[in-house]
């Protein structure tokens, strides 16, 4: 049992809110998954630049040092960082892996922040300074481990390629064979998660062509079990459940935004949720909402 959830802004006038708002909803559903948690921001912020964000490996890193040999801006968060820079993701994850392989890439892209641990929501949230944080969509996971070990890089959201991000509640059963099909066609993994194989299924896919939707039709036909995946793109927003939807999930859609969660507990806070248009996806449902 996990917990995720999402929010894609339509009205500007709440992007100052998105961190608060976020958060608010990811606590909500703390006692679904207490191992790890995790979320992604996507913010308009510096466009045409490069965000990374970057794990330290080890507590005291010197991250302005990294910053001025990378010619990269720094921001560090607690003892991890997001660097900024203005080059392109290859030339930057080629330089930052000759200079610093120990340092972890947890995410990349123009627009996508991603900040995940092992702890609770409220301790990741605090952590990572997330109420503080605005933009125009999240998605968070929290998560209870069933196949595979409660470390960082296990947690959700993963995030195989540059402002893609994917969280999942459930379980693909035949991940493995799906696995060895990919390492076939070249695909690398960093973890042995079945998660994992899924977010990079829907990215192989995408690098060949497809667009979100038909990349998640790709998964659903592929890839057996019980699941609820909420998977972002830098401007879009999309919910799918398995063929018998035994993993709950409920969106919320208003003028002013679209809202996601395993429970509707996590969306009660949330402005005019009251006027909202509450619903639960069907089955093998794409539902997918774009800026």
């Amino acid at each position: 049992m996990c917990g995720i959830i999402g929010l894609h802004l339509r009205d500007e006038s709440l992007e100052d809110q998105l961190g608060h708002l976020a958060a608010d909803m990811l606590e909500a559903m703390t006692d679904r998954g207490p191992d790890s948690s995790g979320i992604a921001i996507y913010d308009s912020e510096g466009q045409g630049r490069i965000k990374y964000s970057l794990r330290a490996p080890a507590v005291g890193f010197d991250w302005a040092a990294l910053g001025d040999r990378l010619s990269a801006e720094v921001r560090q968060i607690g003892q991890d960082a997001v660097l900024v820079s203005a080059d392109g993701s290859v030339d930057f994850l080629s330089a930052l892996g000759a200079v610093a392989p120990d340092v972890t890439v947890v995410s990349w892209g123009e627009a996508l922040e991603v900040f995940k641990d092992v702890g609770s929501p409220a301790e990741i949230c605090d952590r990572y300074q997330i109420r503080f944080r605005s933009g125009y969509q999240a998605i968070g996971h929290t998560r209870m481990a069933t196949e595979s070990a409660v470390t960082t890089e296990h947690s959700h959201p993963f995030s195989p390629v540059a402002d893609l991000c994917f969280v999942h509640n459930g379980s693909f059963s035949n991940y493995f064979s799906v696995r060895r099909d990919l390492e076939g066609e070249g695909v690398v993994f960093e973890t042995d998660n079945d998660t994992e194989v899924g977010a990079r299924l829907v990215a192989l896919e995408m690098a060949r062509g497809a667009d979100l939707g038909d990349a998640l039709a790709v998964l659903m036909k592929k890839m057996d079990g019980f699941y609820t995946l909420l998977v972002s793109t830098r401007d879009q927003f999309a919910v799918v459940r398995d063929p018998f939807s035994c993993k709950p999930a409920v969106v919320a859609e208003t003028p002013q935004y679209v809202a996601m969660a395993s429970e509707y507990r996590a969306l009660a806070g949330l402005p005019g949720i009251e006027e909202a248009d509450v619903f639960e996806p069907m089955p093998q449902e794409i539902h997918l909402w774009s800026r």
